[in-house]
């Protein structure tokens, strides 16, 4: 998966860096925690330390992948006006990605 987050991180994508980006970290902490069918992200990331760290990307990954009747996490205005913001976001969780996959002793 870290070769799709390069991908989407080259081309742009940031909403898709931005879960992709989550997914990488929780499915190397399963990996790494021999109890991890039995845990959630939030437990698995509580249990490595990086719980409080990773709580806003955690939530904005959420919120881009559930649907709200209230309204879209983003929307195509968004997608073309706040590129730079969302660069910035996509940035700070491959930082976060990569804190998670190398947390673990023989990553």
């Amino acid at each position: 998966m870290l070769f799709e987050v390069q991908c989407c991180f080259c081309a742009g994508a940031w909403a898709a860096v931005i879960i992709l980006a989550f997914a990488v970290a929780e499915a190397n902490l399963s990996e790494t925690d021999a109890d991890a069918k039995k845990k959630t992200s939030v437990e698995l990331l509580r249990r490595s330390g990086l719980e409080k760290e990773f709580e806003g990307l955690r939530l904005r990954r959420n919120s881009l992948i559930h649907a709200r009747r209230d309204g879209a996490a983003i929307t195509l205005d968004n997608q073309y006006d706040d590129r730079s913001q969302l660069e910035e976001e996509a940035r700070a969780a491959v930082c976060l990605m990569f804190k998670a996959f190398y947390s673990q002793v023989g990553t």
